[in-house]
């Protein structure tokens, strides 16, 4: 990747200097964790994938939430990383978490530029998966967030047959990562 990156580091301060709560951080710092957690099981399995872009990108996935709270902290995201000259690798990954990813029909809807914005990249994938992971700052089941899901946006809304193929696509790379480590 020819992209220069931030450093973890400066990710965090760019969270703190646009104005993001404490939560937001703290939440931000346990996508990474578990995205990383993810990347790096899919390189011990040959896979190529960039472990720096997924711990940024995840960091730095929420920033539009130091603007607002609803699903357009996407679009303020986009906004706030291309302010920041983020790399293209970091605005897509902002774009594309939300949900399993957003339809250019369902972007009409919510008003937002339309075409799709959804994950398309192993690092998009790994960080949008451990999104829907972390509840707060603590990871939960896929069955969890499903039924989060169902229950918000309705049983049938697309979103949730785009998270459960984004779970049947990358368990398989990287295995049940939550379950006791001690035990291997």
């Amino acid at each position: 990747m020819n992209e220069k990156l931030p450093s973890s580091q400066m990710a965090l301060s760019l969270l703190s200097e646009s104005g993001c709560s404490k939560r937001v951080i703290a939440h931000c710092k346990a996508v990474s964790a578990l995205a990383v957690k993810f990347a790096e099981a899919c390189e011990k399995k040959g896979l190529d994938v960039d472990v720096n872009l997924v711990e940024v990108g995840a960091l730095l996935h929420d920033i539009g939430r130091s603007k607002t709270h609803d699903v357009n902290h996407v679009i303020v995201g986009v906004e706030i990383a291309k302010s920041l000259n983020l790399p293209e690798s970091i605005v897509s990954i902002i774009e594309c978490h939300v949900g399993g990813g957003i339809s250019a029909d369902e972007a009409k809807e919510l008003g937002w530029p339309v075409k799709d914005y959804l994950p398309t990249t192993l690092e998009e994938k790994l960080v949008t998966y451990a999104d829907k992971l972390i509840e707060g700052s603590r990871v939960v089941s896929i069955e969890r967030t499903i039924e989060q899901f169902s229950r918000t946006l309705g049983e049938n809304h697309p979103a949730i047959d785009r998270i459960i193929r984004l779970h049947e696509e990358l368990f398989p790379l990287i295995g049940d990562l939550n379950a006791d480590s001690n035990s291997a």
